[in-house]
This record gives structure tokens, sequence and C-alpha cells, in this order.
């Protein structure tokens, strides 16, 4: 079975000094080799084929036979890495808290421990009969998070 590693160090020898950054990289159990690359402004299918052809370089197919796909993290798709969350700030994102909550609003911030997005929340204030909106920042760490997903508006 081809290493996920060795698949890993050849495309971070590629990417050096690009904008692009790894997202994910799997090989299962048939060497379905398949690795996610992104860029800020997006991914170019002639980058893909360029990283397609350095890692054919890098793996002879007489020694073990692998099939290959490169291609961008995909629109819509669960954000994987930091570097994902600092190309969203100031963005919308959509995501499912650990309880199940479904929350929608503006990245904030993001480190490598925690994002900040802010929303507005209905709460019940003193004073008020109904409920009213309020602009709420929170702060979540990776784990108080199911899935963060980009907002796309067309």
């Amino acid at each position: 079975m081809i290493d996920q590693k060795k698949v890993a160090n050849v495309c971070e020898e590629w990417l050096e000094g690009k904008e692009y950054f790894l997202v994910d990289i799997n090989v299962d159990k048939e060497n379905r080799i398949t690795v996610e690359i992104d860029h800020k402004d997006g991914v170019w299918i002639e980058d893909c084929c360029q990283l397609s052809r350095f890692i054919e370089e890098h793996f002879d197919r007489e020694e073990e036979d692998y099939e290959l796909e490169v291609g961008s993290a995909g629109i819509g798709q669960p954000l994987k890495v930091l570097q994902q969350y600092i190309n969203l700030i100031g963005k919308e994102v959509e995501l499912m808290t650990a309880e199940g909550k479904k929350l929608s609003g503006i990245l904030e911030d993001a480190n490598a421990e925690s994002f900040k997005v802010s929303y507005a929340e209905k709460q019940k204030l003193e004073g008020k009969k109904r409920p009213v909106l309020v602009d709420v920042q929170r702060d979540f760490s990776y784990n108080d998070v199911k899935w963060v997903k980009a907002v796309i508006d067309f």
C-alpha cells in the first residue's frame, strides 16, 4: 500500500512557495489516492494537473499500481484546516454545534485553538414582552462544532 506520509511529503514539496495549501490526503486499501488542495482565490484545474503529474513522477506504477485524483476542497464542503478558516474571515459561514444547533454568521477570527463568529440571536430581555434579535459574538473551539461551511452567495 502506498504510504500516505510519502504522498504528503511530495505534495508539500510541490506546494512550497505557492499560495496553495494542502487540505486533505486519503489513501484507501485499493491504493486510491485523493489529494485536496485549496487557495484563497480558488483552485485552477491546470494547477491540479501539474500537482498530479508531480506526484506521478515520484511513484512507480510498475512497482505499485494506484489511482490518483487531485482536486479542490470543494464548494459547500466542511472546512478541514485552519487556512480555510483564515481565508473566510469577514465572510458568512454556517455551522452545526456539537449540540445540533445550526447557526449562520460572520467569521470574525480564527486561530489554532478556536474561531469567533458573530450572529443574531433571539434573546428575552428584561422589560421586553417578546424576544428580540441581539448581535452576539461567540468563540468556538473546533471540538464545539460538528462542521463549519462557507455560505455560497450567488
